[in-house]
């Protein structure tokens, strides 16, 4: 039997059928589920030094499991010192079940682990049911040693759906128990 995430496994037993009859939809193919994951790190360290690069893109692969492709600058930008085709940045795309791993590690392990955390902000989706959020440091992923990290750097991670409307992104996110805070039109 091939392996299955924790995670995918309680949306389709429990999930599927509550967001269901939450919203009537009228196919199964209408019911929101999870798309892709965007994990990206941008480096601003990494014009004047080489080195950053390789560092970010091994601490993004013990994070997420997957190779990072390296991004470039699109253009030029002269008061940054910036030119095109440096690299700026790197990202990764998770699908399938090892999104759903990353996800199940970010809000077990990597989020109560964070300084100060409240919960996430129900008011960060897109419109059209995406949830975009913003960490600032790496050092909440137990994979990241300490004393291997040369400088703290944030990453911002995008939850794709396919769901239609943000009420009906956040109701997917809260089967996946994502910590939303209450805020004050919610209740």
């Amino acid at each position: 039997m091939a392996y299955k995430s924790r995670l995918r496994s309680m949306y389709e037993k429990e999930g599927k059928e509550a967001l269901q009859k939450r919203f009537a939809y009228k196919s199964a193919m209408q019911i929101p589920r999870l798309s892709k994951i965007i994990v990206s790190i941008g480096m601003k360290d990494a014009i004047t030094d080489s080195k950053v690069i390789e560092q970010v893109r091994n601490e993004l692969y013990l994070i997420t499991g997957q190779k990072p492709v390296v991004t470039k600058a699109k253009k030029s930008i002269a008061s940054f010192k910036l030119r095109e085709g440096m690299p700026i940045g790197c990202m990764v795309t998770l699908r399938r079940d090892m999104m759903y791993d990353f996800v199940d590690r970010l809000i077990n392990i990597a989020l109560p682990r964070s300084k100060d955390f409240w919960g996430l902000n129900p008011k960060q989706f897109d419109g059209r049911g995406n949830f975009a959020m913003g960490l600032k440091e790496q050092l909440i992923f137990p994979e990241i040693n300490y004393d291997r990290v040369d400088k703290i750097r944030g990453m911002s991670i995008a939850i794709v759906t396919t769901a239609q409307t943000d009420e009906e992104g956040r109701e997917l996110l809260k089967i996946f128990n994502f910590p939303f805070t209450i805020t004050q039109g919610s209740i």
